[in-house]
């Protein structure tokens, strides 16, 4: 195994057959995701002071695509722990976002649901985003700003999809720098 530290090294247990090129790629990609993470930080930081909890928003918008479950249920919808998700889950409920049903299916136990005001947060929050978003790319000619986010939503999928290899092949990574193979 080659170490993956200095430019052209490549780790070979990592990458598997790839081309030093590909690499190349996925370096400049992971780079400007992590600019783009940063910047929507700071975004959500601003956006915090005046009320806009980016979490909060992301379980409200999760849970309205979802449809009414159980808090262990919205909590693995984010990939998130439901001890983790309880403080906001209750300062939605507080604020009217959502609220808490009886589970059909056991009345002991209570269904997390969008209310109609929650509904017309998100629906707001969406249309300023969607303007915003749209004012940003405005300049780009018409084709370049379709094409861009095509291939956006494609990689979005395929994202997804491979979240668990990720988070196993970076676990793997640190085991193996901690030495515990």
């Amino acid at each position: 195994m080659q170490a993956s530290q200095g430019a052209g090294m490549v780790d070979t247990t990592a990458s598997g057959e790839l081309t030093k090129a590909e690499i190349e790629l996925g370096s400049r990609l992971g780079d400007a995701m992590m600019g783009l993470g940063r910047q929507w930080a700071a975004v959500s930081s601003q956006l915090s002071k005046v009320g806009i909890d980016k979490t909060s928003m992301l379980l409200l918008g999760a849970l309205r695509q979802i449809g009414p479950v159980r808090s262990n249920a919205l909590a693995e919808a984010v990939y998130s722990d439901p001890s983790t998700i309880s403080r906001q889950v209750a300062g939605l409920v507080r604020d009217g976002l959502i609220e808490r049903r009886a589970d059909p299916a056991d009345g002991r136990a209570s269904l997390l649901a969008v209310t109609e005001k929650g509904r017309d947060l998100l629906e707001a929050r969406h249309h300023q985003r969607s303007c915003s978003l749209a004012r940003m790319l405005a300049h780009w000619p018409a084709e370049d700003r379709e094409r861009f986010v095509e291939l956006l939503e494609r990689f979005l999928a395929d994202h997804e999809r491979n979240i668990p290899n990720f988070i196993n092949e970076h676990a793997e990574l640190m085991a193996r720098s901690k030495g515990e193979n």
